[in-house]
Order: structure tokens, then sequence, then C-alpha cells
């Protein structure tokens, strides 16, 4: 087997007196398609932005492509040069065009030039159904083609791992699955990705392996046909039994 593309290990979060990750040990290989499940509150997103280096851990070590990344040392600018995520608020810039959002990474941080950028971020638009959009700005267009621009301005930078914290939360039910079907598709090319998600349906279908987190610990992981059929953990059986159809 592959090394892995990411490594949390042991990591620890708290608030205060409020343990939010507890020993939390994931490795990521590439072309993994990671589905974090619980309930609100169980640790998902935190677990999301402390591998992104928007919180810092309290303990435990995180490993990127090979390097510590956990290290107080490390320019997290950096690392998310590599490290795309999407939000559940999609967090566009009102100010900026669909095609401008999708083009400030690469051209400021990564350096490209204007004509590479622009049509690295036309191709990504048109790919997902955007091409018509791309000289609107964010308020012109519905949550769900927001939340698609938030995911084509993350692969715009072709960051090496995708995560994506609860990104159809916001949105009306019958924009799910255009947003969905997106995430599918890059699943399929091979993306690695990372991501919390209360979609079982969907995280049954892609995943190839889904966490079950439940007070800030990964009580239970494995493929979802095991986790979703056959769970060994009656906490996980509990939490499958409410959230399932049927």
């Amino acid at each position: 087997m592959t090394a892995p593309l990411l490594e949390a290990l042991e990591v620890r979060k708290s608030y205060g007196d409020r343990v939010v990750l507890d020993d939390v040990t994931l490795d990521v290989h590439p072309h993994d398609v990671v589905c974090l499940i619980g309930s609100s509150g169980s640790g998902k997103s935190t677990l999301l932005r402390c591998l992104n280096l928007l919180e810092d851990v309290d303990d435990g070590v995180i490993r990127f492509e090979g390097r510590e990344i956990s290290d107080p040392h490390v320019d997290p600018r950096e690392v998310r040069q590599r490290m795309g995520m999407v939000f559940q608020a999609y967090n566009l810039f009102p100010h900026l065009s669909v095609l401008d959002n999708c083009t400030l990474a690469p051209r400021r941080v990564h350096g490209l030039a204007r004509g590479a950028a622009e049509d690295r971020a036309r191709e990504l638009l048109a790919t997902f159904g955007l091409a018509d959009h791309v000289d609107k700005h964010p308020d012109r267009l519905s949550g769900g083609q927001q939340q698609r621009v938030a995911l084509v301005r993350a692969l715009c930078t072709q960051p090496t791992l995708l995560l994506l914290d609860e990104i159809t939360a916001a949105l009306d039910p019958e924009l799910v699955g255009e947003v969905l079907g997106i995430v599918r598709d890059l699943a399929e090319r091979g993306t690695t990705m990372v991501l919390a998600t209360h979609e079982m349906g969907f995280a049954r279908e892609v995943a190839t392996t889904v966490c079950f987190l439940s007070d800030g610990r990964i009580l239970e992981q494995g493929p979802p046909q095991q986790i979703f059929t056959d769970p060994r953990e009656e906490r996980t059986r509990q939490f499958l039994t409410r959230v399932l159809p049927g």
C-alpha cells in the first residue's frame, strides 16, 4: 500500500475544559474519499479545521505529504497551497465576480499568470455547469450555484487534498443533489477528499472509508458496507437507526 497522504496521530483539541477531539488517529491515502459522520458536536468540523491548520492542536501529530505540519514553526499558508477547503457557508467574496473569486488564489498565492488562471477557472466552471455565470457576482446565484463556485475555487489551486465541511447543510433540499453530483464526479476522477456530511446515502455510495465520530473520538471506521450494514459499536448502531430511513 502507498504511504498515507495525510496522517493524524492521537490528535487532541480542547476549548477550555471541553475536549472536542480526543486521541483521533486517521490515515488518508491518495484517491481516498473519507466521510466523517456523527451527530452535531461530535468533532467532525473541528477535525477538518485542525487538518487545515485553522485550529492549533493541543497534542498529537499531523503529517501531510510526509511532513509534520502540526509543528508550530510550519507556515499554515504554505500548507494550504496544497490543501483546499470548502465551507458550509460558501465564503465567496461578494464584491468579486465568479471568475475573479476563482482566480484570486492561483494568481496571488501561486503566482499563476492571469490568462492561465482564467483559462483554468473557465474550464472548471464549464465542467460543472457554470460557464454562463463567470461574470456574475455571488448574490446573483442560487445557493447551489454558489456552493459549486466554492468547489471550483478550491479546485483552481489544484490541491492534493480537498476538505469539505458539511457543504450541503445550508442548502435547500432541492439544491443538495446538484452539489453532491459534483463531489461524486470528483471522487470518480480520483480526487482525495475528507468530508464531514449528514448525507448518509451519499457517504454509503461514494466513500472508501467511513468514520463515525462520537464525543470527539473516532469510535468506529471502516468501508461503508461494513459501517452501514454491520456496525460493531452500539453507539454507531444507535446513530444509524436514528438517521437512516426504515
